[in-house]
Formats: structure tokens, C-alpha cells, sequence
């Protein structure tokens, strides 16, 4: 865009995460000069997520090198940066929001990236006791790593990616991990039993203790400190703290606020517009249109790919975002790679790898695939995604025949 921009012309992004900030780099990488200001509750600059719970945690990487860009670059390109500052209100027919000091701003274009917040234990059973932890921000991260010691004993509490990446990363560490989880098994809601048996196997042969259809009674405190931990079944273990994963709710109040349609997350059409046309939402706190129906797509690649589409149709251009989603998790050396989304799978073909410890597991639909899991299979990964992107449907025999090459599928 050419031309002199007023003040009503803004576009303010509320968040500072991945999501919040892909769509400001979009806009600039696209020409886009209308003033863009950006507030964040958090007191740095925009960072990378995945690696707090792993390389940061683990303390292998420093905090500068997970800054998606150096605070210099806001300036720079005309960016006004706003750190720890929270917006309380939006005023629709105003067209500003209010910031907790009571100042309001102006804009032309609202974008919401508010994230997700972890879900906490109630204070009724411990929840609010010292020691209890979310792995969520840099700052979970920060007053994490103070309690990851060797020889401590560490409850973690869901058996969901975020808990599972928490207990590899304290065994590497020497901790001693239990982890509980609800439901029947580990992975229930997000992965296939024969996925969640090769993860389950991977941990126990790590050393971690994993009981399944176990909940959480309560925790217990000494001196306002969590010590141990009542279990469903009436067992007692002693902690020296406790991680909790058991999931993540869309940060949506501020719209629901404002009087944007709500449902599981901010909803949105494939243009990433919410019920007002002139506010847009991206990332972990939407619910977006995918294959007919409105879902949440919790992951970097859907913050990443979804921003950038809605910034081209700011900028005035782009096209209806359609989602592609891929997913990784790291877990001590093994690596799965996820390709589609297995909502509504009904059948699944697990394909053994070419080398050792590598296999993939293969949902369909009807008879349609939809996604694959790859641990320490790159080429399943690859093969599977590009299968997914062209529309096309693998040849279940070559699949089910480990001695053929995948490349047959895409011949």
C-alpha cells in the first residue's frame, strides 16, 4: 500500500505470540505500511514457543535465540511494541481499545491472537499450593527450571503431548517422573491406541512410571509447599512438585466481551474475520472451518500459515485459508511427525519403518485418508503429507507391504 495513513488506519494485534506475529511480518513482507501496534501481556519481544518445554528447559539454548526477531526489528519497521500491557475492552462502534491504564486506541483493523491458557487444577485440591506448575510461557519455563534437580520426584499430571514432552525432559534430567493419566490411556483424545502403545513403550523403557485410568484426588501441602499427591485409587506418593497438562482453554473472554460469536474459541470464517468484518482472529484462540465443520487447531504451523493468509487479506489481496496441519513432538531422540487430523478416523494401518525403531501409523475415514503419525520415519511423514496436500488416496496394499517403497504412492 502506498500513500499517508492515518491513525484510523491502524492495525492493532492483541497477542505477542507466534500467530500475532507472523501476521505483522506478513503485512510488512507484503508492502503493507499502514502504523501496525502490537500488545503483549508478556515483557519481551515475540518468541518461539516449542522449544521452552525442551532445549530451553533442558537449558541448551538461551533465551535470544528463541526471539522471532531481535527488539530492534519492531522499530525498524515501523511496528509500535506495547510489552506488558493488557487490553481490558473492546469498543466495536468506537473502534479502540482500552488498555488496563485506562488509555484507548485507536484502529482501523483488530486482530485478536490471544492464545490459549493452560488448565489449572481448582485451589480446592491443591492447585493453588506452591510447586504446582503449567508449562505455557517463558515464565512457566523460568520457575520450572529451578525444581528440575536429579533425584527429585516429579508428579506430572495428563498424558497429552504437553505432559509427555514434560516427563522426557525430566528424565533426561535425572528426575524421578510419575505420570497420571484420567482417561484409559495416554494420547486418548489426539492419537491412535497404536501410536499411544509405541510412546507408552518409549517412556517406560526411559524409566517413567505411567498409570493410566488414574486421576487425581487431591494434593497434599506441608507448610503451603506440595508434597505428595492422593490418587483416584486412595494411593499417596510423595512429590517434590507437579507439572500439570491436562490441557489448554482459548483465551476468547475479550471477545465474548465485546459481543464476537464464541464457541470453543473465537469463531471465524476462512478469511480469518470474526462476526465484525473489521476484526479479524488467528491461532490457538479460534475456531475455524475445516472439512465442513469449526475446530480449534492447536499447533505453530496452523498460527503460522493462518496469519499469513488473513495478512494478505488485509493488505488486500489473499485467498480463503485452507488448512493443511502438521504437528511435531519431541521426546528424548524419537521424533513424531503428524500429517492431517485423525478427527473422525474409524480405521488405522501401522506400517513398520526401514530402520530400527522407526514405524507410522495411517488413519482413514471411510475408507479416506486423513492423517499419518510418523515416529522416527521422515520418509512416512513426507510421503504422507504430500499424499494430503495433492488429495490423493494411498494404495492400502502397498502400505500394509513394509518391504515396498513408499514412493510407489505417489507414482
Amino acid at each position: 500500500m502506498d500513500g499517508v495513513y492515518k491513525v484510523s488506519d491502524r492495525v492493532v494485534i492483541i497477542g505477542g505470540g507466534q500467530a500475532g506475529f507472523s501476521l505483522v511480518a506478513k503485512l510488512r513482507a507484503l508492502k503493507d505500511e499502514r502504523p501496525i501496534t502490537m500488545i503483549t501481556a508478556e515483557a519481551v519481544p515475540p518468541y518461539q514457543r516449542p522449544p521452552l518445554s525442551k532445549k530451553y528447559l533442558m537449558g541448551e539454548m538461551e533465551f535470544s535465540r528463541l526471539l522471532l526477531r531481535p527488539e530492534s526489528w519492531f522499530a525498524e519497521n515501523n511496528v509500535e511494541l506495547k510489552l506488558a500491557t493488557f487490553v481490558e475492552e473492546i469498543d466495536r462502534a468506537g473502534r479502540t481499545v482500552r488498555l488496563q491504564d485506562g488509555s484507548r486506541l485507536e484502529y482501523g483493523t483488530l486482530v485478536l491472537a490471544t492464545g490459549a491458557t493452560p488448565r489449572m487444577l481448582p485451589a480446592a485440591i491443591g492447585g493453588d499450593l506452591d510447586g504446582v506448575y503449567v508449562m505455557r510461557d517463558k515464565r512457566d519455563a523460568d520457575r520450572l527450571a529451578g525444581e528440575m534437580r536429579a533425584g527429585r520426584r516429579v508428579l506430572v499430571i495428563g498424558g497429552g503431548y504437553i505432559g509427555l514432552e514434560a516427563a522426557a525432559v525430566a528424565r533426561a534430567k535425572g528426575l524421578e517422573v510419575t505420570l497420571i493419566e484420567m482417561a484409559e490411556r495416554i494420547l486418548n483424545r489426539v492419537a491412535a491406541k497404536e501410536t499411544a502403545d509405541i510412546i507408552r513403550a518409549i517412556h517406560v523403557s526411559h524409566g517413567v512410571q505411567i498409570r493410566e485410568s488414574t486421576g487425581l484426588r487431591r494434593l497434599i501441602g506441608a507448610e503451603g509447599k506440595v508434597c505428595a499427591a492422593e490418587l483416584a485409587d486412595g494411593s499417596v506418593i510423595d512429590v517434590d512438585f507437579v507439572i500439570v497438562g491436562i490441557g489448554v482453554t482459548a483465551n476468547d473472554m475479550l471477545a465474548k466481551t465485546a459481543g464476537l460469536d464464541v464457541a470453543n474459541g473465537i469463531t471465524v470464517d476462512s478469511s480469518a474475520r470474526t462476526s465484525d468484518p473489521q476484526i479479524f482472529a488467528v491461532g490457538d484462540c479460534v475456531s475455524l472451518p475445516y472439512e465442513g465443520t469449526q475446530v480449534r487447531l492447536e499447533s505453530v504451523q496452523n498460527a503460522v500459515d493462518q496469519a499469513d493468509s488473513a495478512a494478505a487479506i488485509i493488505a488486500g489481496g489473499g485467498q480463503a485459508y485452507q488448512p493443511k496441519p502438521w504437528f511435531w513432538s519431541d521426546q528424548y531422540d524419537v521424533k513424531l511427525q503428524i500429517a492431517g487430523f485423525n478427527q473422525g478416523y474409524d480405521e488405522t494401518l501401522v506400517r513398520p519403518g526401514a530402520r530400527d525403531g522407526a514405524v507410522s501409523v495411517w488413519y482413514f475415514a471411510k475408507g479416506r485418508f486423513i492423517a499419518v503419525d510418523a515416529i522416527n520415519d521422515a520418509k512416512a511423514y513426507v510421503t504422507g503429507k504430500k499424499l494430503l496436500d495433492l488429495g490423493r488416496q494411498p494404495d492400502k496394499a502397498i502400505l500394509a507391504d513394509a518391504a515396498a517403497d513408499l514412493k510407489l504412492l505417489l507414482a
